[in-house]
């Protein structure tokens, strides 16, 4: 089953669904899956997130909601509250700048606010940078679209990971073979056929991308089911009352 890039129909008619969703270099992928039963996933690739946030009940993406006026050490409360978990997988979380600099014009500005509104006085990464237009994007959609809110959450597809390993963190990081096929193995205990599993990505998307996606999904069904659990718990509140907390 090749991924396709465009929003395709969601399966299990009338059934309720919820969708997982990961950047992507060709924009976000997603995997949609039944609220209860059989997972019956189905995947797709969307340029533009709003592409994804309608027709299901609940929404995991792996990117950060509810932005921070000042950053303090270590980000925000649900960055420090979930490296606690993570052991070796704890360097995957990184640190979510002010609102400022996720908004700036150019790297440099971004730079400058980041000093300016960070305590201790930090620049920002490049690799953190390029994640601001997709920040940007959810950002807005849900101030816009306050019903959103109710939707759209966020997780972290290691937090994700350390749920469905018995709360324990993975051995192997996800930029190694080895850490592809445990993660893969997991999703195969969780429900996920083999052959959805197996099947070419195809372009626009990596394989990580996947299976993160993928076990997404499954804290879009424990938030469906009111079983998710936030950190931290309970749920903080940014300056525009955007839900600052990652769901597991």
């Amino acid at each position: 089953m090749a991924i396709r890039n465009e929003v395709t129909p969601i399966p299990g008619g009338e059934r309720p669904m919820v969708r997982g969703v990961d950047g992507c270099p060709a924009g976000w992928i997603a995997v949609t899956i039944a609220a209860g039963g059989r997972l019956m996933p189905n995947v797709t690739i969307a340029r533009n997130f709003a592409e994804l946030a309608m027709g299901v009940e609940k929404i995991a993406v792996d990117m950060p909601i509810g932005l921070p006026g000042r950053a303090g050490p270590g980000g925000r409360g649900p960055e420090a509250a979930v490296r606690r978990l993570l052991g070796r997988r704890r360097s995957s979380v990184f640190s979510v700048p002010s609102r400022a600099a996720v908004f700036a014009a150019d790297y440099g500005e971004a730079c400058r606010m980041a000093l300016a509104t960070s305590d201790p006085p930090r620049k920002i990464s490049k690799q953190a940078f390029f994640l601001f237009p997709k920040i940007r994007e959810i950002d807005m959609l849900l101030r816009d679209g306050p019903a959103m809110r109710d939707v759209v959450f966020e997780t972290h597809p290691e937090v994700a990971f350390w749920h469905a390993n018995g709360e324990a963190p993975l051995q192997y990081p996800k930029s190694k073979p080895e850490g592809l096929r445990e993660r893969r193995d997991l999703l195969e205990r969780q429900g996920f056929p083999p052959a959805f599993l197996d099947a070419p990505v195809g372009r626009g998307a990596k394989r990580d991308d996947f299976l993160d996606a993928c076990v997404n999904a499954l804290v879009a069904r424990r938030l469906l089911a009111g079983t998710a659990r936030p950190f931290p718990d309970p749920p903080g509140r940014d300056g525009h009352g955007l839900p600052v907390a990652i769901w597991a």
